[in-house]
């Protein structure tokens, strides 16, 4: 859905765009000369941030793949190419396995990583039509995709293959002229992931980032051609190596922590 001609400049498409990260990058893509398609589910939250940024707006729920199809499209009848998608739809599922809806765990593979695998491949073809080494699609994934969490078994397994998809694509598109990047945050402040508890330690609450942040990392990968980027780089990328190294102490750490106040 647009309301305007479709502009000359470089498309990017960027899902879960109606706040949060995705918010984010919307508005710093913008302010960099991109053209932004938004996707989202909540229409005026989207059409809000449209408005404000000359974007166009495309609801869809990402972990429908039927509705993904439809909504490439879509974007195929108003733009002959893309030239970056963002793949940033996610949702949280607190809980340690033992424990969690068996719905909510099937619900967030849906979303963290099934969704990025059908929105890749429905909109390859217009990443493939944009002039070689100018397309990219970056994945939003989570230090989780490289460390286990207990108390988020099922939100780290799904980031865990939303990493794993996001560079065996690399691997797969190498040579195709379509770049892939790996976006790996911490702890990130949005409504969708509030992150009160985790402020409450004195240790931890510097380690809290806003949606900005991994916005500016974003564009950094695209411009600077960076495969994968941790951010902050301290303390999640030394934990991510512990966990591959000894990941009985990581283990072990993790089985102490929860989202309880106090306890992070």
């Amino acid at each position: 859905m647009s309301n305007q001609s479709p502009p000359s400049g470089r498309v990017a498409v960027v899902t879960g765009a109606s706040s949060g990260i995705g918010e984010a990058i919307a508005r710093l893509l913008a302010g960099t000369g991109w053209h932004c398609v938004l996707v989202a589910r909540r229409e005026d939250r989207l059409r809000a941030l449209a408005d404000e940024i000359g974007g166009e707006v495309e609801l869809c729920d990402v972990a429908d793949r039927d509705a993904v199809d439809a909504m490439a499209a879509r974007i195929l009848s108003r733009h002959p190419a893309i030239h970056l998608l963002v793949n940033n739809a996610g949702m949280p599922a607190r809980g340690s396995y033992l424990a969690v809806d068996l719905d909510l765990v099937r619900r967030v593979m849906e979303v963290n990583y099934l969704g990025g695998v059908w929105c890749t491949r429905a909109l390859l073809p217009l990443l493939r039509t944009a002039p070689s080494g100018t397309a990219h699609v970056v994945n939003l994934v989570s230090v989780a995709g490289a460390t286990a969490f207990a108390p988020a078994g099922a939100y780290a397994a799904s980031k865990h293959a939303q990493l794993a998809f996001s560079r065996s694509l690399s691997s797969a598109l190498r040579g195709s002229g379509i770049a892939v990047h790996s976006v790996l945050p911490g702890f990130v402040e949005t409504e969708g992931f509030p992150q009160k508890n985790v402020l409450k330690s004195p240790l931890m609450r510097r380690f809290v980032i806003q949606p900005p942040q991994v916005a500016d990392a974003v564009l950094r990968c695209v411009e600077k051609g960076k495969r994968e980027v941790t951010v902050p780089w301290f303390p999640y990328r030394p934990i991510s190596i512990l966990q591959a190294l000894a990941p009985g102490l990581i283990a072990r750490f993790a089985g102490m922590s929860d989202y309880k106040p106090g306890s992070v």
